[in-house]
């Protein structure tokens, strides 16, 4: 349909159970190319232990002949988002496949995105949707305790970009303030 990517970026407050992904998949499945980053910050409601244990007991879940033949457990937050994603779209049809490859998760925010301007979903905001006093966890601390090892890399990485987000700004912002002094002084 010839529409751009919108770029969602899943800050602290973003919470990822039946609402980012729900909103994600819909617009999906209406010819919408999205892009989600820092899914290493996505929230789920529920207690860390809780949520920690519900994903131990996903991993005991194999075929039991051969392991290999499925099901996969993801342990990267971009792929566990990825496949929440999936199990909301028909992606078995040409339809759903379409739809899930017009979709790219990262952690942190890659090199092409980190100058692009970014949205959040408001209505899958953790603090307009849970009830304060509610316990939640982080799917970055799940994905480390389970398996994913790269949390220390993109952490790194994320430091790395805010220097240069915040030099960047800091420049940007002089510049703005000489052209207000320059435009009150003609």
């Amino acid at each position: 349909k010839g529409r751009g990517w919108s770029l969602i970026s899943s800050g602290i407050n973003a919470e990822y159970g039946g609402r980012l992904a729900s909103i994600i998949a819909k617009q999906l499945l209406n010819g919408q190319r999205v892009v989600v980053v820092r899914c290493e910050l996505l929230n789920v409601s529920g207690a860390f232990y809780r949520n920690k244990l519900k994903y131990f007991a996903f991993l005991r879940k194999r075929m039991n002949s051969n392991p290999s033949h499925g099901p996969y457990h993801f342990r990267a937050p971009s792929k566990i988002l990825w496949r929440t994603i999936r199990g909301m779209i028909p992606h078995k049809t040409q339809r759903g496949m379409e739809a899930l490859n017009r979709l790219k998760v990262f952690e942190g925010i890659p090199a092409p995105y980190d100058k692009t301007k970014r949205m959040v979903i408001p209505s899958a905001l953790r603090v307009l949707r849970l009830k304060p006093g509610r316990r939640y966890a982080s799917v970055g601390r799940i994905s480390r305790e389970v398996g994913w090892k790269y949390g220390d890399v993109v952490e790194k990485l994320e430091a790395k970009r805010k220097e240069k987000s915040a030099a960047y700004f800091q420049a940007k912002k002089k510049l703005n303030a000489l052209k207000a002094k320059a435009e009150a002084g003609a």
